[in-house]
């Protein structure tokens, strides 16, 4: 399983950001937000100064692309619980949901 992260900031941000932070996981730049527009997760406006930024947003996808679960909010400051991303995890790796 692996975590990445997508936002708008340029990739010389986003690095800082993940050393700064000491960020084990992928933080990748989406400057022009090509990516978060196909994922319908701009944010017009919205960001310091009034610029562009994704609405937060949690997916799982599995290994063939297949997304598993979401979350989305309309908040900057509203993130998925830990205790619920771990829960869609168990989930999608249940057996039950796997053999479809």
């Amino acid at each position: 399983m692996r975590v990445a992260v997508i936002n708008v900031d340029p990739p010389e941000l986003s690095r800082s950001e993940a050393r700064r932070e000491g960020f084990t996981f992928a933080l990748l730049s989406d400057p022009g937000a090509r990516t978060i527009r196909r994922y319908d997760l701009l944010h017009p406006g919205a960001g310091p100064d009034g610029q562009d930024i994704s609405r937060p947003a949690e997916f799982l996808v599995d290994r063939e692309g297949t997304v598993r679960w979401v979350n989305l909010t309309d908040s900057i400051i509203v993130r998925a619980r830990p205790e619920s991303v771990l829960r869609a995890i168990d989930q999608a790796l249940s057996p039950a949901t796997t053999s479809r």
